[in-house]
This record gives structure tokens, C-alpha cells and sequence, in this order.
């Protein structure tokens, strides 16, 4: 068997094929089809190979999904993962080599618990492409939102006594057609700005809504099951599958876990036994169930008892939470399942 680790980056792509007795080739292409078909082409010289790529839903996608497609077994690596892994190793430094040996390491030792990359379906592509470009919105509104607070203290600090907040609807057309106060150059630079700030902030507002609609729809036709649990909206839903795909081997309970750095990591010394918080994974489903664990703890009185149980046995109001949201892994696996079987029973319909 051999092992490629691919180091994925914006203009070129490391791999490196890794037997059991060390390294046995390795290539650097250009991140283009053209190029993936020779780098597929360089690996058919071993019959049993598999593929494992750094970023395979970033950078390294067109390269996972070409292999994909070609029904190559390819898995995906954190980045996170691999800078652990080299700095493991007996060469110190940082080189695309060193990454890729790392990846390629790493999955030759742990092969069986990484994520498997399948080639997507348009539908489920659509849905990631819309709810991760959703969540890049809201942070571009919310960073509009702080300049425009920024601004408008400069002009008048009491500003919110005469506009509407700036996190609803009426405050857009409000801030189109603001006055600053005063009558020199800089209030009417200010006043400027705002204005051309607030009009940024229309065109993101409405995209976002847009999105918004779209998931909306998503959801209600293909992800029911998710939002039937208490705390998942169309967001949080289509941010779940996005971040996980489809079903798959291998892939249970545990490995959801781990993917979302939702299982604590065991950090024992000196006879005691003791876990530290696990800051590995996808950040963003971290974020998704922690929002989940957050409004259920404020609208679902089994969420809020469990919580005070917790915390009544010594836990940490963030232990407490902690341990929901393993609790809820479990809903939430069920519901994925069940989400794409009631799917491929609509299609077998």
C-alpha cells in the first residue's frame, strides 16, 4: 500500500508518496486539470494506493474531487493536524515536503478515522457554497456595522437617540440620507462616508437575505430531520451538512466528535487523570453546536435542567455546556442519517 499526502496551495500542489519503509516519489504540480491528470497519471504506478489532501474542501478541492470522480479513495486533513504532525517529526523546519510527508504520515497512521472526500452532488455543493458565503457575509456586515458605530460617535455621540439601530432594516434607509451635525469641511467628509458605508451595507444586507432565503428553502426540502432538534434553524442545518457531507463508512459518532474538537483530549501526568478543552477540528461546526448548546440552554427546560444537574456535580458552567453538547452529537448524527435516507427515498419514489 502507499500513502500520498498532498500539501494543497492556491497556485501548486506537494505530493508525496510514502511507503512503509519511508518515502518512494514525489511531485509538485500546478493546481489546474491538466495537472491533476498527470499527478493521477504518476500514481497509477501503484496499483493499491490512497490519497489523503490538506484543505479538500479549500484549496485542494478541484484536486480531491478530481480524484474523487475517478473513484480514487481520497481523505481530508486539517491543517491544524498537520502542523502537529511536523513538528513531531525528527526533521525540524517548514517546507511543502515536510507537509506533505506529514499528511501522508498521518494518514498512513490513521487512515481509518480521517474524513473520506466523495464526490459531491450538485445539490449538496450548492447548499456549502451558500451557507459558507452566508457566513463570510455576516462578518463583512458586522464589520461594516462597527466602522459605521465608529463614524457616527465621531459625528455625534448620541447618535442612537435619533437613528434606528443599526442592526435593523430601518436603520439603511436612515443612514442613506443622514446629516451630520455641524457645518465644516470634516462633518461633511464624515457625512459622506456614512452614506457610502450605509450603501455598502444595503448591497451585503440584501445578499445575505437572499442566502438566507435560499437555505431556507434547503432546509425545509432536504434537512427537516436537523431541524426538528431544538436550536437548529435553516443556518444552523445547512452549516451541519455543509461542513460534514453526505453519510459515509467509517464515519460515526466518535469521528463527528472529533471533527468538530468536540471530544475532550486527555492530559494525564504524575498518576492524576485529567482532559484539557480540544481546539482541534472544524472551527465552524465547533461554532454551529455551541450555538445550538446557547439557545437551548435559553428555550428548552430538558437543555436548562441538564445544565444546573451538571453544574450541582461541581462542573463549570462551560464544563456543563461542554458535556450538552456531546449529548447533542448524538441527536444530531441520528438526524444527518436520517436526512439523506429520507432523500434517497424521495428519489427511489
Amino acid at each position: 500500500m502507499i500513502w500520498i499526502g498532498v500539501d494543497a496551495h492556491k497556485q501548486v500542489h506537494q505530493a508525496l508518496a510514502l511507503g512503509r519503509e519511508g518515502p518512494v516519489g514525489e511531485r509538485t504540480v500546478r493546481n489546474t486539470p491538466a495537472a491533476w491528470a498527470a499527478l493521477l497519471e504518476w500514481a497509477q504506478q501503484w496499483p493499491e494506493r490512497i490519497w489523503a489532501v490538506e484543505g479538500a474542501w479549500y484549496l485542494g478541492r478541484g484536486l480531491a474531487q478530481y480524484l474523487a470522480v475517478r473513484s480514487e479513495r481520497v481523505h481530508e486533513v486539517n491543517g491544524r493536524w498537520t502542523a502537529a504532525r511536523r513538528r513531531g517529526m525528527r526533521t525540524p523546519g517548514k517546507s511543502d515536503r515536510l507537509d506533505a510527508r506529514s499528511v501522508a504520515t498521518l494518514l498512513r497512521e490513521e487512515a481509518g478515522t480521517l474524513p473520506r472526500v466523495y464526490a459531491e452532488e450538485d445539490e449538496q455543493a450548492a447548499v456549502q457554497l451558500w451557507s459558507r458565503t452566508q457566513a463570510e457575509l455576516t462578518k463583512d456586515l458586522t464589520r461594516l456595522m462597527n466602522r459605521l458605530h465608529d463614524l457616527l460617535l465621531q459625528c455625534d455621540p448620541e447618535y442612537k437617540t435619533t437613528l434606528p439601530a443599526l442592526t435593523t432594516k430601518a436603520a439603511i434607509p436612515a443612514l442613506l440620507r443622514y446629516t451630520a451635525p455641524g457645518s465644516g469641511v470634516l462633518a461633511r467628509e464624515r457625512e459622506a462616508l456614512i452614506r457610502q458605508t450605509a450603501a455598502q451595507l444595503a448591497l451585503l444586507d440584501e445578499q445575505d437575505r437572499e442566502f438566507r432565503r435560499k437555505l431556507e428553502r434547503a432546509s425545509r426540502a432536504r434537512f427537516s430531520p436537523l431541524r426538528e432538534i431544538e436550536g437548529i434553524g435553516p443556518l444552523i442545518a445547512c452549516g451541519i451538512v455543509a461542513e460534514i457531507g453526505r453519510p459515509r463508512p467509517g464515519f460515526g459518532e466518535e469521528q463527528l466528535a472529533a471533527l468538530g474538537g468536540l471530544c475532550p483530549l486527555e492530559a494525564s501526568s504524575a498518576g492524576g487523570t485529567r482532559h484539557r478543552l480540544n481546539r482541534l477540528g472544524s472551527r465552524r461546526l465547533n461554532m454551529l453546536f455551541h450555538q445550538i448548546v446557547l439557545t437551548q440552554a435559553r428555550i428548552y427546560p430538558p437543555a436548562r435542567t441538564y445544565l444546573l444537574r451538571r453544574q450541582a456535580e461541581g462542573r463549570t458552567a462551560r464544563e456543563a455546556r461542554r458535556a450538552l453538547k456531546r449529548l447533542i452529537i448524538r441527536r444530531v448524527y441520528r438526524a444527518w442519517h436520517e436526512c439523506f435516507e429520507t432523500a434517497s427515498e424521495r428519489v427511489a419514489a
